[in-house]
């Protein structure tokens, strides 16, 4: 799940909840060109929560 700064905790939690384990959480690179939003609130993501 791609989710902003705002969202980070509640992606976590809907990720544990799901699969009862926890998320690698890595913090996504910018590049200009690609606009990938969080799924949340579609804001400009900052993380990429999952594995």
């Amino acid at each position: 799940m791609y989710c902003c700064e705002d969202h980070i905790d509640l992606a976590i939690d809907m990720y544990v909840d799901q699969y009862e384990t926890a998320p690698n959480i890595q913090k996504f690179e910018f590049n200009h060109s690609l606009s990938t939003t969080c799924e949340l609130c579609k804001k400009t993501a900052v993380y990429i929560v999952g594995n």
